[in-house]
Protein backbone atom coordinates (compact mmCIF):
# COMPACT_ATOMS: atom_id res chain seq x y z
CA UNK A 1 0.00 0.00 0.00
CA UNK A 2 1.68 3.17 -1.35
CA UNK A 3 0.85 6.52 -2.36
CA UNK A 4 0.24 7.36 -5.57
CA UNK A 5 2.91 8.98 -7.43
CA UNK A 6 0.85 12.20 -7.96
CA UNK A 7 0.46 12.06 -4.13
CA UNK A 8 4.10 11.95 -3.43
CA UNK A 9 4.69 14.65 -5.47
CA UNK A 10 1.75 16.83 -4.08
CA UNK A 11 3.64 15.53 -0.81
CA UNK A 12 7.06 16.57 -2.07
CA UNK A 13 6.30 20.09 -2.80
CA UNK A 14 4.35 20.61 0.15
CA UNK A 15 7.48 19.83 1.97
CA UNK A 16 9.60 21.83 0.19
CA UNK A 17 7.39 24.85 1.05
CA UNK A 18 8.26 23.95 4.87
CA UNK A 19 11.57 25.90 5.07
CA UNK A 20 10.00 29.02 3.04
CA UNK A 21 6.35 30.62 1.98
CA UNK A 22 3.57 28.52 1.31
CA UNK A 23 0.47 28.90 -0.87
CA UNK A 24 -2.53 27.80 -0.73
CA UNK A 25 -5.92 27.59 -2.29
CA UNK A 26 -9.26 29.02 -0.31
CA UNK A 27 -12.70 27.45 -1.13
CA UNK A 28 -14.87 30.63 1.06
CA UNK A 29 -18.58 30.50 0.43
CA UNK A 30 -22.35 30.91 1.36
CA UNK A 31 -24.99 29.03 1.12
CA UNK A 32 -28.89 29.36 0.87
CA UNK A 33 -31.22 28.63 3.88
CA UNK A 34 -32.85 25.79 1.55
CA UNK A 35 -32.17 22.84 0.92
CA UNK A 36 -31.31 22.03 4.37
CA UNK A 37 -29.27 18.79 3.01
CA UNK A 38 -27.00 20.83 0.74
CA UNK A 39 -25.12 21.88 3.75
CA UNK A 40 -24.33 18.33 4.94
CA UNK A 41 -23.49 17.65 1.34
CA UNK A 42 -20.87 20.08 0.96
CA UNK A 43 -19.09 19.19 4.02
CA UNK A 44 -19.13 15.99 3.17
CA UNK A 45 -17.56 16.87 -0.15
CA UNK A 46 -14.77 18.87 1.81
CA UNK A 47 -14.08 16.38 3.77
CA UNK A 48 -13.41 13.83 0.93
CA UNK A 49 -11.09 16.33 -0.35
CA UNK A 50 -9.11 16.81 2.83
CA UNK A 51 -9.91 20.46 2.76
CA UNK A 52 -9.00 21.54 6.45
CA UNK A 53 -11.56 24.86 7.50
CA UNK A 54 -9.37 27.47 8.51
CA UNK A 55 -12.54 29.78 9.30
CA UNK A 56 -16.12 29.09 9.06
CA UNK A 57 -17.00 28.58 5.03
CA UNK A 58 -13.43 29.17 4.30
CA UNK A 59 -11.35 25.68 3.63
CA UNK A 60 -8.52 25.12 2.47
CA UNK A 61 -6.02 22.47 0.21
CA UNK A 62 -2.62 22.95 -0.76
CA UNK A 63 -2.07 24.96 -4.29
CA UNK A 64 -1.96 21.97 -6.54
CA UNK A 65 -3.67 21.50 -9.85
CA UNK A 66 -6.01 18.89 -8.75
CA UNK A 67 -6.97 21.06 -6.10
CA UNK A 68 -7.89 23.73 -8.48
CA UNK A 69 -9.91 21.26 -10.44
CA UNK A 70 -11.66 19.74 -7.13
CA UNK A 71 -12.41 22.93 -5.34
CA UNK A 72 -13.71 24.41 -9.27
CA UNK A 73 -16.33 21.46 -9.13
CA UNK A 74 -17.47 21.74 -5.92
CA UNK A 75 -17.58 25.61 -6.37
CA UNK A 76 -19.80 24.64 -9.41
CA UNK A 77 -22.34 22.50 -7.54
CA UNK A 78 -22.71 25.05 -4.77
CA UNK A 79 -23.22 28.02 -7.32
CA UNK A 80 -25.91 25.72 -9.07
CA UNK A 81 -27.40 25.13 -6.06
CA UNK A 82 -27.85 29.39 -5.27
CA UNK A 83 -24.70 29.63 -3.12
CA UNK A 84 -22.01 32.15 -3.50
CA UNK A 85 -18.40 29.91 -3.98
CA UNK A 86 -14.81 31.78 -4.42
CA UNK A 87 -11.78 30.03 -5.29
CA UNK A 88 -8.81 31.80 -4.56
CA UNK A 89 -4.89 31.16 -3.73
CA UNK A 90 -3.94 32.56 -0.86
CA UNK A 91 -0.39 33.49 1.00
CA UNK A 92 -0.93 33.44 5.27
CA UNK A 93 0.31 36.94 6.77
CA UNK A 94 -0.80 37.32 9.55
CA UNK A 95 -3.17 35.24 12.52
CA UNK A 96 -2.02 31.61 10.85
CA UNK A 97 0.87 30.52 10.19
CA UNK A 98 1.94 27.60 7.49
CA UNK A 99 2.89 25.36 10.21
CA UNK A 100 0.02 25.68 11.88
CA UNK A 101 -2.27 24.87 8.97
CA UNK A 102 -0.02 22.16 8.10
CA UNK A 103 -0.99 20.58 11.56
CA UNK A 104 -4.73 21.19 10.86
CA UNK A 105 -3.98 18.75 7.58
CA UNK A 106 -2.05 16.08 9.82
CA UNK A 107 -4.55 16.09 13.12
CA UNK A 108 -7.12 15.57 10.59
CA UNK A 109 -5.65 12.72 8.94
CA UNK A 110 -4.07 11.32 12.22
CA UNK A 111 -7.62 10.83 13.51
CA UNK A 112 -8.53 9.34 9.94
CA UNK A 113 -5.38 6.85 10.87
CA UNK A 114 -6.74 6.29 14.46
CA UNK A 115 -10.26 5.53 13.67
CA UNK A 116 -8.87 2.55 11.54
CA UNK A 117 -6.35 1.31 13.58
CA UNK A 118 -9.35 0.78 16.01
CA UNK A 119 -11.44 -1.00 13.68
CA UNK A 120 -8.33 -3.06 12.14
CA UNK A 121 -7.62 -4.41 15.57
CA UNK A 122 -11.52 -4.71 16.20
CA UNK A 123 -11.01 -6.94 12.85
CA UNK A 124 -8.27 -8.78 14.03
CA UNK A 125 -10.01 -10.05 17.17
CA UNK A 126 -12.98 -11.13 15.15
CA UNK A 127 -10.49 -13.26 13.35
CA UNK A 128 -9.10 -14.98 16.01
CA UNK A 129 -12.52 -15.60 17.61
CA UNK A 130 -13.22 -17.31 13.97
CA UNK A 131 -10.11 -19.00 14.18
CA UNK A 132 -10.99 -20.80 17.55
CA UNK A 133 -14.62 -21.96 16.28
CA UNK A 134 -13.55 -23.56 13.25
CA UNK A 135 -15.04 -20.42 11.04
CA UNK A 136 -11.97 -19.41 9.58
CA UNK A 137 -11.75 -16.07 7.47
CA UNK A 138 -15.21 -15.81 6.55
CA UNK A 139 -16.64 -13.53 3.08
CA UNK A 140 -17.46 -11.45 5.48
CA UNK A 141 -13.98 -10.86 7.33
CA UNK A 142 -12.60 -10.72 4.16
CA UNK A 143 -14.97 -7.52 2.74
CA UNK A 144 -14.61 -5.97 6.15
CA UNK A 145 -10.39 -6.12 5.21
CA UNK A 146 -11.22 -4.72 2.00
CA UNK A 147 -13.39 -1.91 2.72
CA UNK A 148 -10.91 -0.63 5.33
CA UNK A 149 -8.13 -1.27 3.29
CA UNK A 150 -9.89 1.11 0.90
CA UNK A 151 -10.32 3.67 3.09
CA UNK A 152 -6.96 3.66 4.12
CA UNK A 153 -5.77 3.83 0.39
CA UNK A 154 -8.09 7.17 -0.08
CA UNK A 155 -6.53 8.66 3.38
CA UNK A 156 -3.40 8.32 1.48
CA UNK A 157 -4.47 10.45 -0.89
CA UNK A 158 -5.48 13.17 1.20
CA UNK A 159 -2.85 13.21 3.31
CA UNK A 160 -0.71 15.77 1.99
CA UNK A 161 1.98 16.46 4.59
CA UNK A 162 2.62 12.76 5.86
CA UNK A 163 0.76 12.32 9.19
CA UNK A 164 2.78 10.25 12.03
CA UNK A 165 -0.41 7.78 12.23
CA UNK A 166 -0.30 6.43 9.05
CA UNK A 167 2.52 3.93 9.59
CA UNK A 168 0.55 2.25 12.35
CA UNK A 169 -2.78 1.72 10.45
CA UNK A 170 -0.66 0.42 7.60
CA UNK A 171 1.17 -2.16 9.51
CA UNK A 172 -1.88 -3.29 11.10
CA UNK A 173 -3.53 -3.55 7.50
CA UNK A 174 -0.73 -5.62 6.18
CA UNK A 175 -0.30 -8.26 9.10
CA UNK A 176 -4.09 -8.90 8.63
CA UNK A 177 -3.92 -9.22 5.04
CA UNK A 178 -0.76 -11.52 5.16
CA UNK A 179 -3.37 -13.69 7.65
CA UNK A 180 -6.12 -13.72 5.37
CA UNK A 181 -3.85 -14.67 2.49
CA UNK A 182 -4.28 -18.07 2.08
CA UNK A 183 -7.66 -17.32 1.67
CA UNK A 184 -9.24 -17.33 -2.27
CA UNK A 185 -12.72 -16.91 -4.25
CA UNK A 186 -14.91 -13.97 -4.02
CA UNK A 187 -18.69 -14.55 -4.59
CA UNK A 188 -19.86 -14.24 -8.63
CA UNK A 189 -22.00 -11.30 -10.03
CA UNK A 190 -23.98 -11.91 -12.87
CA UNK A 191 -23.10 -9.97 -16.39
CA UNK A 192 -25.64 -9.55 -18.93
CA UNK A 193 -24.80 -8.65 -22.40
CA UNK A 194 -23.54 -5.73 -23.94
CA UNK A 195 -25.93 -2.55 -24.59
CA UNK A 196 -26.84 -1.31 -28.24
CA UNK A 197 -25.16 1.97 -28.71
CA UNK A 198 -26.65 5.40 -29.30
CA UNK A 199 -23.91 7.48 -30.47
CA UNK A 200 -24.46 8.35 -34.23
CA UNK A 201 -25.28 11.82 -33.16
CA UNK A 202 -21.56 12.33 -31.62
CA UNK A 203 -19.85 10.25 -34.41
CA UNK A 204 -17.39 13.27 -36.58
CA UNK A 205 -16.54 15.63 -34.15
CA UNK A 206 -13.72 17.58 -32.63
CA UNK A 207 -13.52 16.68 -28.82
CA UNK A 208 -12.40 19.65 -27.07
CA UNK A 209 -11.24 19.52 -23.39
CA UNK A 210 -8.71 21.45 -20.97
CA UNK A 211 -4.84 20.34 -21.48
CA UNK A 212 -3.58 18.40 -18.35
CA UNK A 213 -5.78 15.76 -19.17
CA UNK A 214 -6.59 12.94 -15.96
CA UNK A 215 -8.87 10.56 -15.01
CA UNK A 216 -12.25 11.28 -15.69
CA UNK A 217 -11.20 12.87 -19.60
CA UNK A 218 -8.57 10.40 -20.13
CA UNK A 219 -11.78 7.77 -19.38
CA UNK A 220 -13.86 9.75 -21.52
CA UNK A 221 -11.55 9.88 -24.34
CA UNK A 222 -11.32 6.22 -24.53
CA UNK A 223 -14.95 5.63 -24.32
CA UNK A 224 -15.49 7.96 -27.22
CA UNK A 225 -12.71 5.94 -29.21
CA UNK A 226 -13.71 2.87 -28.16
CA UNK A 227 -17.73 3.14 -28.33
CA UNK A 228 -18.35 6.17 -30.68
CA UNK A 229 -16.35 6.96 -32.79
CA UNK A 230 -12.69 5.19 -33.71
CA UNK A 231 -11.52 8.25 -35.72
CA UNK A 232 -12.51 10.71 -32.96
CA UNK A 233 -10.02 13.81 -32.86
CA UNK A 234 -9.15 15.79 -29.67
CA UNK A 235 -8.09 19.51 -28.96
CA UNK A 236 -6.43 20.46 -26.02
CA UNK A 237 -7.23 24.01 -25.15
CA UNK A 238 -5.48 26.08 -22.22
CA UNK A 239 -8.18 27.51 -19.35
CA UNK A 240 -11.10 26.58 -18.08
CA UNK A 241 -13.41 26.81 -21.13
CA UNK A 242 -13.77 27.58 -24.59
CA UNK A 243 -15.69 28.90 -27.04
CA UNK A 244 -18.27 27.39 -28.88
CA UNK A 245 -17.34 26.27 -32.43
CA UNK A 246 -19.68 24.19 -34.97
CA UNK A 247 -18.26 20.28 -35.32
CA UNK A 248 -16.85 20.64 -31.99
CA UNK A 249 -18.63 19.07 -28.65
CA UNK A 250 -16.87 20.39 -25.73
CA UNK A 251 -16.36 17.85 -22.49
CA UNK A 252 -15.36 18.33 -18.88
CA UNK A 253 -15.05 21.94 -18.65
CA UNK A 254 -16.86 25.16 -17.86
CA UNK A 255 -19.55 25.51 -20.45
CA UNK A 256 -19.32 22.55 -22.40
CA UNK A 257 -21.96 20.08 -23.99
CA UNK A 258 -21.26 17.50 -21.88
CA UNK A 259 -19.65 17.57 -18.67
CA UNK A 260 -20.48 17.14 -14.96
CA UNK A 261 -24.02 16.88 -13.91
CA UNK A 262 -25.34 16.70 -10.44
CA UNK A 263 -22.93 13.61 -8.49
CA UNK A 264 -22.12 11.93 -12.11
CA UNK A 265 -19.17 12.82 -13.51
CA UNK A 266 -18.36 13.17 -17.20
CA UNK A 267 -17.57 9.86 -18.28
CA UNK A 268 -21.02 8.94 -16.45
CA UNK A 269 -23.19 11.73 -18.16
CA UNK A 270 -21.02 10.83 -21.50
CA UNK A 271 -22.42 7.14 -21.38
CA UNK A 272 -25.74 8.38 -20.89
CA UNK A 273 -25.79 10.63 -23.47
CA UNK A 274 -24.37 7.72 -25.79
CA UNK A 275 -26.73 5.01 -24.47
CA UNK A 276 -24.28 2.90 -23.42
CA UNK A 277 -25.82 2.29 -19.96
CA UNK A 278 -26.84 -1.05 -21.17
CA UNK A 279 -23.02 -2.13 -21.07
CA UNK A 280 -22.70 -3.96 -17.54
CA UNK A 281 -18.73 -3.89 -18.01
CA UNK A 282 -18.76 -0.28 -19.04
CA UNK A 283 -20.65 0.53 -15.83
CA UNK A 284 -18.15 -0.88 -13.63
CA UNK A 285 -15.58 1.26 -15.48
CA UNK A 286 -18.13 3.98 -14.65
CA UNK A 287 -18.38 3.39 -11.28
CA UNK A 288 -14.21 3.18 -11.02
CA UNK A 289 -14.08 6.42 -12.73
CA UNK A 290 -16.75 8.26 -10.43
CA UNK A 291 -15.01 7.26 -7.11
CA UNK A 292 -11.65 7.74 -8.62
CA UNK A 293 -12.61 11.60 -10.01
CA UNK A 294 -15.34 12.98 -7.25
CA UNK A 295 -13.64 11.28 -4.15
CA UNK A 296 -17.03 10.74 -2.79
CA UNK A 297 -17.04 7.00 -2.58
CA UNK A 298 -20.08 6.48 -3.42
CA UNK A 299 -19.56 2.99 -5.01
CA UNK A 300 -16.59 2.09 -2.87
CA UNK A 301 -15.33 0.23 -5.68
CA UNK A 302 -12.19 -1.40 -4.77
CA UNK A 303 -10.60 -1.14 -8.25
CA UNK A 304 -10.18 2.54 -8.08
CA UNK A 305 -7.04 2.73 -5.54
CA UNK A 306 -5.12 0.48 -8.07
CA UNK A 307 -6.77 2.49 -10.81
CA UNK A 308 -5.80 5.89 -9.47
CA UNK A 309 -2.08 4.84 -9.03
CA UNK A 310 -1.36 3.41 -12.46
CA UNK A 311 -3.12 6.39 -14.17
CA UNK A 312 -1.35 9.20 -11.53
CA UNK A 313 1.72 7.13 -12.62
CA UNK A 314 0.96 7.72 -16.51
CA UNK A 315 0.56 11.37 -15.99
CA UNK A 316 3.92 11.81 -13.62
CA UNK A 317 5.47 10.16 -16.88
CA UNK A 318 4.68 12.46 -19.68
CA UNK A 319 2.79 15.72 -19.86
CA UNK A 320 1.37 15.23 -23.30
CA UNK A 321 -2.32 14.89 -23.59
CA UNK A 322 -2.40 12.50 -26.75
CA UNK A 323 -0.05 10.62 -25.07
CA UNK A 324 -1.76 10.19 -21.89
CA UNK A 325 -4.58 9.34 -23.91
CA UNK A 326 -3.23 6.24 -25.96
CA UNK A 327 -1.75 5.16 -22.87
CA UNK A 328 -4.48 5.51 -20.80
CA UNK A 329 -6.81 3.41 -23.52
CA UNK A 330 -4.39 0.60 -23.09
CA UNK A 331 -5.75 1.04 -19.41
CA UNK A 332 -9.20 1.04 -19.58
CA UNK A 333 -9.16 -1.62 -22.46
CA UNK A 334 -7.72 -4.01 -20.49
CA UNK A 335 -10.32 -3.13 -17.34
CA UNK A 336 -13.60 -3.48 -19.48
CA UNK A 337 -12.30 -6.55 -20.76
CA UNK A 338 -11.69 -7.89 -17.46
CA UNK A 339 -15.36 -7.09 -16.39
CA UNK A 340 -16.92 -8.18 -19.55
CA UNK A 341 -15.48 -11.85 -18.68
CA UNK A 342 -17.54 -14.17 -17.41
CA UNK A 343 -18.48 -14.17 -13.45
CA UNK A 344 -16.57 -10.77 -13.31
CA UNK A 345 -19.37 -7.97 -14.20
CA UNK A 346 -21.40 -6.54 -11.58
Amino acid sequence: MSRTAEQQASSDRASSEAGGEARWLLLVFQLPSKPAYLRVKVWRRLQALGAVALKNAAYALPLTAEAQEDFGWLAKEIAEAGGEPLVCEARLVDGMTDAEVRALFDRARDADYETLAEEARTLAADLDEADRSGAGATSELRTRLTRLRSRFEQAVTIDFFGAHGRQAAESLLRELGQRMADITGTPSKAVAPEGASGAAALKGKVWVTRAGVHVDRIASAWLVRRFIDPSARFRFVRGKSAASVRGEIRFDMAEAEITHEGDRCTFEVLMRRADLEGDHALAAVAEIVHDIDLKDGKFGRPEADGVRTLIAGLCAATEDDEERLTRGAAIFNDLHRYFAAPRRGR
